[in-house]
This record gives C-alpha cells, structure tokens and sequence, in this order.
C-alpha cells in the first residue's frame, strides 16, 4: 500500500484528489494539508510514501516545504499550475521525484506515483521543454555586488543598513537598486526579490 499526503489550498481540489486517488487499490490517502507547514508536519507524523504538493500555498509554499523535506526517505511530488523555468529547477534541486501540471489526468497521476516509487523521476514534457528553451533564465544577470545588495534588502535591510554593511553610501544603494529593478525587468524590490527567490538565485 502506497502511503499518501495531500497539500493544497484549495479545499474543493484537495477533497477530489483524495477520492480519486482513493479509489486505486494501493493507495492510501494518510493526512490532507492546506499549507506547506502542515504538509511538513504531517510527512514527519506520518512517515508517507509519497507527498504531493502544491507550490502556491499560505504560510509555506510548495517550493519551501519540498525544500525541508530534502533527505526525508518521503518522495516529493509538485502538482501545481505553474509551468516555470524557475520553479521547475528549484524543485529539482530540492530533489523533487515528480512535476506534474494540474491539468493533467488523473490516470497520468496515478501513473506517475507508481512509476516514482519504482525510483524514477517524471517531469511533465511542458516543463522540459521549457528548461531547454528559456536557459538565460537560469543565468543570473546581476553583479556580485548587485546580488548582495538584494540579499541584504530581502532580510529586510533599510537603504542605510546596506550601505553600511557594504560601506556604500545610500546614494550607491540606491543606484544599485535602480539597476536591479531595470536589470530584472519588475517594477519595485518585493518583485525582484520574489523573482530572485523564484530562480533559486539567492545563496
């Protein structure tokens, strides 16, 4: 019997998931989340086999759960509407078993549990293609500097406590962050460190 977890926001998607994939004989739906951090908690409660997960999720998305989860003998499995670049490589890098969009057929699913219990890994072709595709977006395009000055204002840094971290003037900060803005191509700092987050590019 395959041992399942459910994590997804969306109650009516979450009730159908698990009828669905409780009509297979060997499968068994052992715990249903709303968030990562539930998700997280009930993985370590119930020790399932496999853990199916949304990325868009409150509290804790997808991505970072499945990244706590990295080691756990739990297989990981994103199930999400967003065919992303840079979703799908952070989800490999967490070591994610399985990428599946949410559009798919049950049956695929099904499928795709079995066939990742026997230690494969399956991507949806969308997202593959996608990867080979949009490569530059894989390739960050910021400065050294440009990306510690991000990383400082994503820890919720002021203008002044960056500058006086990188023993900048707040003048240099800001040039720094119109560069970034301009560089990314988002139009305020919570969207480039979103995106930066997103590409997996901070460190």
């Amino acid at each position: 019997m395959i041992k399942i977890v459910i994590a997804e926001d969306q109650g009516m998607l979450l009730g159908a998931l698990d009828s669905l994939l409780s009509m297979e004989d060997d499968f068994k739906v052992v715990g249903m989340a709303e968030n990562g951090e539930e998700a997280v908690s009930l993985v370590k409660e119930h020790a399932p086999d496999i853990c199916i997960m949304d990325i868009e999720m409150p509290i804790k998305n997808g991505l970072d759960a499945a990244e706590e989860l990295k080691g756990n003998p739990c297989k990981v499995i994103i199930l999400t509407t967003f065919a992303r670049a840079g979703y799908f490589e952070r989800a490999r890098k967490a070591g994610v078993r399985g990428y599946l969009l949410k559009d798919s057929p049950i049956e695929e699913l099904a499928s795709a549990i079995r066939s990742i219990m026997d230690n494969r890994r399956i991507y949806a072709p969308e997202l593959v293609d996608i990867m080979y595709s949009e490569d530059d977006l894989f390739e960050n395009p910021l400065t050294k500097r440009e990306s510690e000055v991000l990383t400082l204002v994503a820890e919720g840094k002021s203008t002044k406590e960056v500058a006086a971290a990188l023993f900048l003037s707040p003048g240099t900060v800001r040039n720094y962050m119109s560069l970034i803005l301009e560089k990314l191509q988002v139009s305020n700092r919570i969207e480039a460190i979103s995106l930066f987050k997103e590409k997996g590019w901070f460190k």
